[in-house]
């Protein structure tokens, strides 16, 4: 195997070793503030990870979702406002890398292929 298909495929590797991590990271935040909107008791209202926006006062809910993640404030009469739990480079490292992996995966194919058919070619010539 050529080193150029083993760097792509090492990098792909890493690449989506990023990806997990930063996802991961961000479902321990996202984990965090749900087990804390979760606790009940006296400091429950409002909702503790929605403190610290003017609307607060109108938080009745939450919600959360995973891709990408995030955990949503829902207010009275509809709307609702991002919590900003998980930190702001989470979502956008996650799927640059995971981008990344799959592009050095498709690249690292490509250039098999290639080789196979020039090989072919050399084999056909002689």
């Amino acid at each position: 195997m050529s080193s150029v298909i083993r760097g792509l495929r090492g990098f792909a590797t890493l690449a989506g070793l990023v990806a997990l991590v930063a996802y991961t990271w961000g479902l321990l935040h996202l984990a965090g503030a749900f087990l804390e909107a979760e606790d009940g008791g006296a400091d429950s209202a409002p909702l503790p990870p929605c403190r610290g926006n003017v609307h607060v006062v109108h938080v009745i809910d939450y919600s959360v979702s995973f891709f990408p993640l995030s955990f949503d404030c829902e207010m009275k009469g509809g709307g609702s406002y991002s919590a900003e739990v998980i930190p702001g480079y989470v979502n956008p490292v996650a799927v640059g890398s995971a981008l990344a992996a799959v592009g050095c995966v498709i690249a690292s194919a490509y250039v098999a292929e290639l080789r196979l058919r020039a090989g072919a070619r050399k084999g056909e010539a002689t």
